[in-house]
């Protein structure tokens, strides 16, 4: 794990699969929170923003897809990993932004090494906005 990215928020509509994410993060030295949907999770970015973001795909209210839109035009320093039972492959699903994609359903060291992927700077270049995360939590 890098030293800079200690910090992620879980964010999954089943209870379950936040706390057994959260607990094997934990377990690795990893500060975890937690959100349900993406209107939660935008809301929990606004008080604190995590170093890495995981995201299920498919959400009632707002989906994964359309937070992964709005962290990255807002938020664009945040790691994004994608998760969803749908997709088989490790590779990040066409029109998911995302850095990384973790298939649920996988072990535990694919998680890990999920993580251990990630981009290590900011390569990426985002053009971010200044329209407040608060406009979106509505």
């Amino acid at each position: 794990m890098s030293a800079n990215l200690k910090t992620v928020l879980v964010v999954d509509d089943k209870e379950w699969i936040r706390i057994a994410i959260s607990l094997v993060l934990e377990e690795f030295g990893y500060s975890v929170r937690c959100a349900e949907d993406g209107h939660s999770a935008l809301r929990e970015i606004h008080l604190q923003n995590p170093d890495i973001l995981v995201s299920d795909l498919t959400m009632p209210g707002m989906s994964g897809f359309e937070l992964l839109i709005n962290v990255r035009r807002l938020f664009p320093a945040i790691k994004v990993i994608a998760m969803s039972g749908s997709f088989t492959s490790r590779e990040v699903p066409p029109g998911v932004l995302a850095d990384a994609f973790y298939p649920k359903g996988g072990s535990v060291s694919a998680l890990l090494q999920t993580f251990r992927a990630l981009p290590r700077n900011n390569d990426r270049v985002l053009e971010s906005s200044t329209t407040s995360a608060q406009v979106l939590l509505t």
